[in-house]
């Protein structure tokens, strides 16, 4: 009960927006797992580490050797959350390449995703507010029709992943991720 009044009080404080991860501490960021493109035989590599200053950095190198080509970071929500939420900001430092942000309504480490791609900017903390109508349900790179539309209360993990024959070297930085009325 305590923590339902905490959880309220986040929110009205933060005028309906409601933190999912910060990267303050171990108990605010999250548990994280890499999915790389060695499940299918590629030889990318990745690493998310917490930093000193309050941010975590998702970094690595993509290779597309091997039919290899993608890297990810995925999280499963500690929060189950109402269904009254619009869309999600993320406010990051990019490389300049684009990351696909991903959603999943599932606990499942395989299966489809409900994804939407961003431009990051080099050397800049840029916010990135995304309506969830924006996220289109895709598999391996292929867009789905037939599923329904993603709901805030039905996201069970997040994601961040790079694929697109980005190859070399990446990192992106995160400060706070957050869902919006």
């Amino acid at each position: 009960m305590l923590a339902q009044i905490i959880l309220i009080m986040n929110i009205l404080m933060n005028n309906g927006e409601l933190t999912l991860y910060d990267f303050e501490s171990n108990e605010t960021m999250g548990k994280w797992y890499i999915i790389n493109d060695e499940v299918m035989g590629g030889i990318s590599t990745s690493r998310y580490i917490l930093n000193e200053n309050g941010t975590a950095t998702f970094s690595g190198v993509l290779s597309l050797e091997n039919n290899g080509g993608f890297a990810s970071v995925r999280s499963i929500m500690n929060k189950k959350v109402s269904n009254d939420y619009r869309g999600i900001i993320v406010r990051l430092k990019g490389d300049g390449n684009i990351y696909s942000i991903r959603f999943r309504t599932n606990q499942n480490f395989d299966g489809y995703a409900y994804q939407t791609k961003i431009q990051s900017i080099q050397n800049t903390w840029k916010e990135f507010k995304i309506p969830f109508e924006n996220f289109k349900p895709t598999y391996r790179g292929m867009t789905l029709t037939g599923l329904p539309e993603l709901e805030s209360a039905d996201i069970e993990q997040f994601g961040l992943l790079i694929a697109d024959k980005q190859y070399g070297e990446f990192t992106v930085d995160i400060d706070w991720i957050k869902f919006y009325k």
